[in-house]
């Protein structure tokens, strides 16, 4: 009889300690899941932080309204007009802005647009104070005017463009090459100046 009650106070306390070491690791492991789960929280919310700065630093550049000047052509050919326009920059620069605006053309009265309407602006580039504004071959191709005509498309991409001080000098290319002429008439070869002899 004894042995039996040994027997069975030895599996009573085999069995106790068996469960107070499940319940120990049973612990330790919710321990070690809360501190792992609390690690994935803290470590998610610090990867939820670095996108929003992310995301604010590429952005990109604030826009901004910008006042401006371009100039076309009164309708008798013989002067350029400015006309004061405001355009948005941060998407794009405000050299490309303006040139944008100048070949919206103009409603304005006594005003004529002289840039063919099918003429479309590919970039405008400025390095050592000089502008080089490119065109597509539709500023050849479709320009009707002669030689007071041509005059004026220049002057009034020229004067437009060196309305800002830091441009003193604009080259006309098209289709990403320098030009000797648009119609023959003008020698576009070399980077051309403010053309103040035709504002009115």
């Amino acid at each position: 009889m004894m042995k039996h009650y040994l027997r069975y106070a030895l599996l009573a306390v085999a069995t106790g300690m068996l469960l107070l070491l499940a319940g120990c690791n049973s612990s330790s492991t919710r321990g070690a899941d809360d501190g792992s789960s609390s690690a994935a929280r803290s470590e998610s919310s610090a990867t939820a932080g670095n996108p929003k700065s992310s995301s604010s630093a590429s952005s990109g550049a604030k826009e901004e309204k910008l006042d401006i000047k371009v100039y076309y052509p009164n309708e008798q050919g013989t002067k350029l007009i400015a006309v004061k326009r405001q355009v948005t920059v941060g998407k794009t620069d405000k050299y490309t802005a303006a040139m944008n605006s100048l070949l919206e053309g103009t409603k304005e009265k006594g005003q004529t647009a002289i840039i063919p309407k099918q003429a479309k602006l590919r970039s405008v580039k400025v390095e050592n104070g000089v502008a080089k504004v490119d065109f597509s071959q539709e500023i050849v191709k479709n320009f009707v005017g002669g030689s007071t005509g041509e005059t004026m498309l220049v002057g009034s991409v020229v004067d437009t463009l060196t309305e800002f001080p830091e441009v003193k000098k604009v080259q006309i290319l098209v289709a990403g090459k320098p030009v000797e002429t648009l119609a023959g008439h003008m020698d576009l070869s070399q980077p051309l100046s403010r053309m103040n002899d035709l504002l009115k």
